[in-house]
């Protein structure tokens, strides 16, 4: 008997793109919902940073009883800083598995001299929140504080995304929060409580550069890269390491100067650091008085407990 053939079952033209269609389908539901879990770990270890480095700053208090200065600099009659510049979270480095990068480093010369250079190179990775872009070094500039025109590099620094809490104003000389020039605040000065006073936070690079090894003398920060992220102010190097509450806007404006905070997290504003070593994430939208009140550290005021 003669065997039949059978036509071959196969897909049609129409069940091709059928298929083609539900798959796209899928993807498009499903892409969101990864890139969501992936953002939510990022930000996740984000928070996991700033406790660590809030854990770093009650054993340097329990060691030597204040937390360490905003950024250690000489100065002249006028004021201005003469350096050597380095900040608070180089102070740290042991505190955060750094010993032998602390030992490296020559803390009684500047950030900028060649003498200290690989140091003031060294990425450590706890002090980047894995949800920004930042370049393995930037370069600290010379510029006219009038205009922002760079005239002249004067080091690479390795980047950092956390800096301490100044207050509301300038980061410098002196200030209303934990950190500034010099200063040497012990947790028994914070008088309006450790759970309702800002130790540090996040910022963007987008926002402003930022480095853990300080402030560099002479240098200046200017948001000039065009990306409608932060206003065209010249700023000073304590900004390096250091941001400020001022200009009556929260955290995470767009119209925030180069030394204030701001992050890529979904959401508008950015993680803090309390001085009670919690972290919580603060919108824009919050009460500019609210954000004042906890970014400073004896002012008295009357906080409401959800902020």
């Amino acid at each position: 008997m003669p065997r039949v053939s059978r036509p071959r079952r196969a897909f049609t033209l129409i069940e091709l793109l059928v298929v083609i269609a539900i798959i796209g389908v899928l993807v498009a539901l499903l892409l969101p919902a990864v890139q969501a879990a992936r953002e939510a770990a990022r930000r996740a270890q984000c928070v996991n940073n700033l406790k660590q480095i809030g854990l770093a700053f009650h054993n340097y208090e329990g060691t030597f009883q204040t937390l360490p200065s905003g950024y250690v600099s000489t100065f002249d009659a006028s004021g201005t800083d003469l350096g050597p510049g380095w900040g608070w979270a180089a102070m740290v480095l042991p505190n955060v598995e750094q010993s032998s990068l602390f030992a490296s480093v020559n803390f009684s010369m500047g950030v900028e001299v060649p003498a200290n250079l690989t140091v003031r190179l060294v990425i450590i990775n706890s002090f980047l929140c894995p949800s920004d872009r930042v370049q393995p070094s930037w370069e600290a500039v010379s510029r006219d504080p009038a205009t922002g025109v760079a005239y002249q590099v004067i080091c690479k620094v390795a980047p950092s995304n956390y800096v301490g809490m100044s207050g509301v104003s300038e980061p410098g000389p002196d200030g209303e929060g934990l950190f500034y020039r010099n200063s040497s605040i012990a947790f028994r000065d914070i008088t309006d409580g450790l759970s309702q006073t800002i130790a540090g936070g996040e910022r963007s690079h987008l926002l402003g550069v930022a480095t853990w090894a300080g402030s560099v003398t002479g240098a200046y920060l200017y948001d000039d890269d065009g990306d409608l992220i932060g206003s065209a102010d010249v700023e000073t190097g304590p900004g390096m390491i250091l941001g400020h509450s001022g200009e009556g806007i929260g955290p995470g404006s767009n119209k925030s100067e180069p030394n204030q905070f701001y992050s890529l997290h979904s959401g508008r504003g950015a993680n803090f650091l309390f001085a009670d070593g919690h972290v919580q994430y603060l919108k824009s939208t919050i009460n500019y008085k609210t954000y004042v009140a906890l970014s400073t550290r004896n002012g008295n005021e009357s906080i409401s407990g959800d902020f």
